[in-house]
């Protein structure tokens, strides 16, 4: 699993490091790249090869007309990008993917259980603080974790 927040800096050629306890759990599992892809979010997001094709598998025994299932492989399938990470931990994040997620020189990698998410420090930051920030939206979160049995 996927846990914790990493701050990693990116280059003008679009290179970072994916963060060494991240690394160790796609070794685990016996991973060697990522797919990455537009987020809803403003941000990126990464799976494992294998956590890929099981959400692939569940995104295509969905409706295929249904207006959100079709927005959802607009936006997640047709952005997703085979990554290869080199020995040093490295990757590159392609221009579109950078764009999307206005990932300039500091990057935030953010575990997320079975997959992660890479966004532009400031704005996790700022969607972070404002979330904890405003009490109306800590009440409607803690609902529907209730609602789910958390």
């Amino acid at each position: 699993m996927f846990r914790g927040r990493y701050e990693h800096s990116i280059d003008a050629k679009g290179r970072t490091s994916l963060p060494s306890r991240f690394r160790d759990v796609l070794v685990a599992s016996g991973e060697t790249k990522l797919v990455i892809t537009t987020g809803i979010d403003p941000c990126i997001v990464a799976y494992p090869m294998a956590e890929w094709i099981a959400f692939e598998d569940r995104l295509a025994r969905l409706p295929q007309f249904d207006p959100e299932v079709a927005m959802l492989r607009r936006i997640y399938v047709s952005g997703a990008v085979e990554c290869d990470i080199d020995k040093l931990g490295r990757m590159v994040i392609p221009a579109t993917l950078r764009d999307h997620a206005t990932l300039a020189r500091d990057g935030l990698w953010a575990g997320m259980g079975k997959h992660v998410e890479l966004w532009a420090k400031e704005k996790f930051e700022a969607l972070r603080t404002n979330a904890l920030a405003d009490d109306q939206k800590r009440a409607q979160i803690a609902r529907r974790l209730a609602e789910l049995g958390l």
